[in-house]
This record gives structure tokens, sequence and C-alpha cells, in this order.
């Protein structure tokens, strides 16, 4: 038998075909991996119904899973067989343009040299004046409206159409009316017009109580003037207070909002509207994904009222209030931050009359929970005036209920209380940091107050105590300390002097015309 020679090589003719034919094989492998994972390979055969067929004894491989598609579905509507598209087409034709003009006169003569700011540092402006000339001019405003009546009533913001001399509104028709000011209400941002056509498409009202976090929303309006933009979102947060008008209780949304949309609708996914958009936060103009809506609760209520009898009459009960923080409830005795705590009763006012004092927290209103300052506030001045109410409070622990009738809001209010005379005084313990004195005359000057004003003024907080970083200010007033009243700067003494140093105390500060409470920990 011959013996093979291994060290021996190949032809290279055949070692030519053994790389074409290795190089083919891991081909047809790769190939047959790209194909099983991107899902081209049929199965030959449809899955049988587990129900109708016996179970294997031992578990077979699962299916290779199919990679989506790129784009991904249109999301369904819940409660409701409609897409966006469908809602958009819906929406968009009650949705109208507003151009507001208003005349007024300007200083200056719009010369180059008269405007530069390096002639003016030299010079000052009263230099300048005598040189320039007013001039007419006018102010052009453009937002967005709602129709909501047929005959053409619509709703918008007061500040797009308030104190405009010339009101202009376009249809998603194109066609344009002159639109007359029904109403307007600053204190809410609302405001209502009417133009003279029917047969107009409305947006139907709904409840915006009922609105959750997390649902879709859509915004329509006319941001920078791009008439009839949509944009999509969802509710980031419900009864917001952002500093914008007296009474507040947005809606906040990450729906895209920019100048131009206020006065336009936030639409829920039935294209029902659930708010009116109303302003944004944004620290370069556009959107930075939080934008502010009126809930269409209030907007409807504010609209009927200004069609009724041209204003808005709202309701009182008579109290001053404020947040109840853990620290505030901890000193009441009560285990929950939920309520609202009562720091103020005012002289002749409902609530007065029911018999409420500081210090009691009231937890529902009219059979509502009351979690909020901001949804009491709005709670009490959307109750019809005549209307009796049930409010329950906590007092000393325990539960209470009364019911109360409300009033009409009065135009100012405002409570007296008596003079005192004037020395210094330096306490002790965790109140160290205040320097306070009685009032006089010449304080009440400095500090803006009535020198009838009772209590104790605040003249000094030390920098970096405690009390500064809690907001204790200058100019605040002293009422109470630990529950017990404040007349003079020697109660206030003798109140300080019987603390220990580790014990937290309760303050009754005025500021402003509004009393509020506030605990300093040691």
């Amino acid at each position: 038998m011959n013996q093979v020679d291994f060290d021996r090589k190949p032809p290279q003719r055949t070692r030519s075909w053994l790389v074409a034919a290795t190089l083919l094989t891991a081909g047809i492998i790769i190939g047959f991996v790209i194909a099983s994972d991107l899902g081209w390979l049929p199965t030959g055969h449809a899955v049988p119904d587990s129900a109708s067929v016996a179970q294997p004894t031992q578990p077979a491989q699962p299916p290779p899973v199919a990679r989506p598609v790129s784009t991904a579905p249109q999301p369904a509507l819940a409660g409701s067989n409609q897409t966006f598209v469908e809602v958009a087409k819906s929406v968009k034709p009650a949705v109208v343009n507003i151009y507001a003009t208003k005349s007024g006169r300007s200083e200056g003569s719009g010369t180059a040299p008269f405007d530069d700011p390096l002639f003016r540092k030299f010079f000052g402006d009263e230099f300048f004046r005598k040189f320039e000339h007013p001039k007419d001019r006018k102010e052009r405003g453009l937002g967005s409206g709602v129709i909501v009546e047929s005959n053409g009533l619509i709703i918008t913001n007061n500040h797009v159409v308030g104190k405009a001399d010339e009101i202009r509104v376009t249809l998603s028709d194109k066609r344009e009316f002159k639109a007359k000011l029904i109403g307007t209400d600053p204190k809410t941002d609302v405001a209502v017009v009417k133009i003279d056509a029917t047969g107009l498409p409305t947006l139907a009202w709904a409840d915006s109580d009922k609105l959750e976090v997390g649902e879709f929303v859509l915004a329509v309006g006319n941001p920078f003037g791009l008439t009839q933009t949509v944009t999509l979102g969802i509710v980031s947060a419900l009864g917001r207070a952002a500093g914008i008008a007296e009474y507040e209780d947005f809606i906040q949304t990450d729906a895209a909002i920019n100048p131009g949309n206020s006065g336009g609708p936030l639409v829920n996914v039935r294209g029902e509207l659930v708010g009116m958009n109303t302003a944004i936060f944004s620290q370069s103009g556009g959107n930075m994904g939080i934008g502010f809506a009126v809930p269409s609760n209030m907007a409807q209520s504010v609209m009927n009222q200004l069609v009724q009898t041209g204003k808005v009459v709202r309701g009182w009960l008579g109290v001053s209030i404020q947040e109840l923080t853990p620290e505030l409830a901890s000193q009441f005795g009560i285990t929950e931050t939920k309520g609202i705590l009562v720091s103020d009763v005012m002289d002749d006012s409902p609530a007065k009359k029911a018999g409420f004092e500081r210090a009691d927290v009231i937890v529902e209103y009219d059979g509502k929970p009351m979690d909020s300052p901001t949804h009491l506030r709005n709670a009490v001045a959307q109750t019809p005036v005549g209307k009796k109410v049930t409010i329950k409070f906590i007092r000393d622990k325990k539960p209470k209920t009364v019911d109360l009738t409300i009033v009409e809001q009065p135009k100012s209010m405002s409570q007296s209380g008596e003079d005192d005379g004037g020395e210094s005084a330096t306490p002790t313990g965790v109140l160290s940091s205040l320097d306070v004195r009685d009032l006089t005359q010449e304080l009440a000057s400095r500090y803006g107050l009535k020198s009838s004003e009772r209590g104790v003024v605040i003249v000094r907080v030390k920098p970096g105590s405690t009390a500064e970083e809690l907001g204790v200010r200058e100019g605040d007033i002293i009422l109470e300390v630990n529950r017990q009243a404040v007349s003079s700067v020697k109660v206030f003494e003798r109140i300080a002097g019987k603390l220990p140093k580790d014990q937290a105390v309760l303050l009754l500060l005025k500021r402003q015309g509004r009393t509020i409470y506030l605990t300093l920990r040691p």
C-alpha cells in the first residue's frame, strides 16, 4: 500500500476550487442567517391553534420575530373610532384668526442719532425729548379664537382683544368679518367677541373637571401667523398657577403652543373643547413643551356671564388661605397635609358669621375635596351668589361642618387694628435672628403700612438665618407667636423668652394686606 505524502501541496487548480467552495458555502450560510433574522423566510405552514393541537413533549423553538417597519402605525383613540386626522378635520373649521388693532401715539422722531444709546448716555433722555415729536402709530395683535355658537359667538383671550380699537376675524374658509367685543374678564384672561354670521361650525364643550393627566390633546391655532396649525401632546398637569392671571386653574400641556396660539382651542380625542390656549413658559419666546390653557368649565362660566350681563360676578367666602405644609400640619396636630389652612377671617363676611376662625383647615367645599388654595379660591369665585354651600373643616383635630350662603365679592376688603408706641427689642432662641419694633408712623411710612395695624413690625432679618431662608422679610408684621396674639414688643419678648432653644415656632405674619402662617425651626 502506497503511503500518502501529507506534506506535498495540492495542485494549483485544486486549491482554487477549494477556496471557491468555501467562500460559496460561507456566503449561503450568512445569507440564510440574515434572511431568517429579517423574517424573509416563509414558515411553510400556518401556525395551528394551541387549543386544537396537542402540545409536544419538548418545547419547540419560537419562530423568528419580524422587525417592525420603520414607520409606527397611527395610534387609535380611546373611546372613539376617529383618528387624529379626523379629529383635526372636525375641529379646524371652528378655529378663527383674530387681528386686533389699537391706535396710539409714540414718542420719538425715529432718526438714527436720536435712537443711538451712546448719544443718550452722554446727553441724557431729557435733552433729546425737546427735539422729538409724537407720531401716530398702530399696534396690531394676532391671536386665535373658537366659535362656540353658530350665530358667531367666539371666545378668545383678553390679552388678544382687550382695549382694541378694531377686531377682525378670519374664518377657515377665508371669509373676513369685523367683530364686536361683547366683554372681557382680565382676572381669568377670557374675552368674548361676536361676528354677524349664521350657520357657522362650532366646537362642543367638554367637562374639564373630568380631564386627567396623560390624556391626548390637540392644540389648534395660528402660531406666528401660520393659520390652521395642529399640534399633538398630552395633559402634563392640572390645576397649575403660573402667575399670569388673578384666577388660575390652568391645564398644562406639552402640545406645541407658540405666539399666535392664544385664544385657540385645546381639544380632547373626541374633538371637544377642554381648554383655551393662553400662555407658554419660555426662555426663548418659542415653545419649550410647557403650555397653559384655561379650563373649559372656567371659560364657559365667564362667557355666560359676559353674554348675559356684560360683567363677571364672583362669590366671596371671606377668608385668607394658604397651603398646609407638613411643618404647619405638625404645628396644628394634623397627620395629613390635605386641606387649606385659614390664616385670617374677614369682618362681616359669610365665614365670620358662620364661626370660622384662624387655623381652621378646610377639607371640603360644596361636596368637593379641596387640595390647594387655588382650587378653593376658584371654586368659591365660581359659586353663584346666593347659593347655600356646605363646608367641612378641622378645628383642634376635630372635624366640623357648617352651612353658609355665598355673597358677592366686594370691590375692596380691609381690616383695621390698634396703634402701639415704639421701642426696639432683641428676642432670644429661634427668634433671635429677628429685630422687631412697635409700629410707628415713621415705620409705617417706610414699609408702606397703615399706622393703625396691630402687631410688631420686623425691621431686620439676620442674613443667612433660617428665618431669611424660609422667606421672612423686613416689613412683615408679626400678629401671633405660637397661636398667642402679639400686640407690642413687650408681649413679643415675653413669649419669645419662654421658648426653648430647640423648639419650632409658628408665626402668623401679615404681608401686603394678607396674613400667612410660617414655621421657624432651629
